[in-house]
């Protein structure tokens, strides 16, 4: 029977930090990963690489990012995110219902912890392309998102795994981990299935992070109720649960927003699962600087309430939620250079008109009349009056309304007009399981399961309803390097956890 100090379930971005700071107490660390090494790396391959991050100014940025030149500084309001605005972002988008102590230690951590992660190897970038537009001559970032991965998503799981090579961090593909070896009284290590069949791997710590339910059909009609079956997964196709159904299985304690997941508006004809080749880009996210219709023509939620990043991973379920699951956005040319780069790809369900009537016509699935009648009563409620500003919330909206659009509200009136079709692409879930303060995850009773520690997506309580943007990749690393080092100090020390 092989034996390891600590071993891992998943090989994304939570698992990897798990795994490198378990390394640093000097354990022994085997990482398992379910896919294929060509699939591998959970949903963190597929992701953009924003990651969210306390700032207090540029040289903090310049800190992580020592490639930013003077002449970019001179160029770029690059502006503060405090750990102030970190806590009112959270706490408003999740109706206040994160868990207090959760949002504390990701958000007090997180500067520090990206820190950590550029000591191991990784770099960083300004989001140049995606959040800051030019105005006067100047660059200015919004929305409290400044920070991307070197290379996106793919970028971060080479610089880990080349990390985890280095630091002597056996990965392990194509192995998956089918339960918890548990004798009531602590985690004893690990049962999977390999390329060489069945096999059982002890350990003195198990660590989590294999992501959640979200390419589960089964497990998502359950939990997050009847339709969801029909969404897409913007992610890989190896999160099913399985880390989160183990520990349950051993009393483990459920925790969060079961029902809830980050979701988005997802291209219309993208396949079941994320594709490698495509990424991110079949999200359809400048939506902002459009109107939506529905099947009937009609708008059906406030395009404009919030920068993107606070409300694109909750407009996924209201897509969802439509008839024939769909929404159609539409782009008038004077938003259309505003587009980000996503809408221009190959692989987009696109249509054009030179007018409004041809448009129309071209929008499969939708009554063409209340469209246009739909588009007229919008065109006269926009307040023409305010200025048009896309780098902060304008006040640029419509007035009598039944569903306003609250900012960047622009006329739909000068052609070529365009329209994109979207569904629901769900991210992940945010259902999953509880941990304490040094990432162990607790039973049904509240004690913490010796030898059993969490991170990453399968973590449940902090997001409900919604998150802000880039706080996924974050949470990852925060919490993954909490678990790790927890897991790392009890298989190195032999402490006796006090519920033995």
């Amino acid at each position: 029977m092989a034996e390891w100090d600590v071993v891992v379930v998943g090989a994304g971005n939570a698992a990897l930090c798990a795994a490198l700071s378990a390394r640093e107490s000097g354990a022994s660390v085997l990482v398992l990963e379910r896919a294929h090494e060509d699939e591998g790396g959970g949903n963190t391959r597929f992701t953009a690489g924003a990651i969210r991050t306390v700032y207090n100014g540029v040289d903090d940025l310049r800190a992580l990012m020592p490639d930013i030149t003077d002449e970019e500084v001179a160029i770029t309001d690059f502006g503060t995110y405090t750990a102030d605005q970190f806590f009112d972002d959270m706490f408003r988008v999740t109706q206040y219902r994160c868990n207090p102590d959760l949002a504390e230690t990701l958000i007090t951590s997180s500067y520090d912890t990206l820190m950590w992660m550029k000591g191991k190897g990784v770099r960083f970038q300004p989001i140049w392309g995606r959040q800051a537009f030019k105005v006067d001559g100047k660059f200015k970032f919004w929305g409290g998102l400044t920070v991307e991965a070197w290379g996106g998503g793919p970028g971060l799981v080479e610089a880990l795994w080349a990390a985890a090579k280095k630091n002597g961090i056996e990965i392990r593909y194509s192995t998956r981990a089918l339960s918890l070896e548990y004798d009531d009284v602590r985690v004893t290590g690990v049962k999977v299935k390999g390329p060489n069949g069945v096999e059982t791997i002890s350990a003195k710590a198990v660590v989590l992070a294999s992501g959640g339910f979200e390419a589960n059909p089964e497990w998502r009609t359950r939990y997050m109720g009847p339709g969801w079956e029909l969404a897409k997964v913007r992610g890989t196709r190896f999160n099913t649960g399985d880390g989160i159904r183990m520990a349950l299985d051993i009393g483990a304690c459920p925790y969060g927003n079961w029902s809830g997941g980050h979701a988005v508006g997802w291209d219309f004809n993208a396949p079941e699962f994320g594709d490698l080749a495509v990424g991110d880009n079949f999200q359809k996210h400048s939506y902002p600087f459009s109107i939506m219709v529905n099947a009937d023509g009609k708008r059906f939620v406030d395009e404009g309430a919030d920068f993107r990043n606070y409300t694109y991973a909750k407009y996924g379920r209201v897509i969802l939620n439509q008839p024939g699951q769909m929404a159609w956005q539409i782009f008038d040319q004077q938003t259309v250079h505003l587009q980000r780069d996503e809408y221009r790809i190959r692989q987009v369900t696109k249509v054009t008109g030179e007018t409004l009537e041809e448009l129309a016509g071209k929008l499969e699935g939708v009554n063409k009349d209340a469209f246009l009648a739909e588009v007229k009563a919008y065109n006269d409620a926009v307040q023409t009056d305010v200025e048009f500003n896309p780098n902060v919330k304008d006040g640029r909206g419509t007035k009598g309304l039944s569903v306003p659009k609250s900012n960047w509200a622009v006329r739909i009136e000068q052609g070529p007009f365009e329209a994109y079709q979207v569904t629901c692409g769900i991210t992940f879930t945010f259902g999953g399981l509880r941990i304490d303060d040094r990432g162990q995850v607790v039973d049904v009773d509240l004690n913490p399961i010796p030898g059993l520690y969490a991170a990453g997506e399968l973590v449940g309580g902090l997001f409900y309803f919604n998150y802000p943007g880039g706080t996924g990749l974050m949470s990852g690393a925060v919490f993954g390097k909490l678990a790790g080092a927890g897991a790392g100090e009890e298989a190195t020390s032999g402490r006796a956890n006090a519920a033995e």
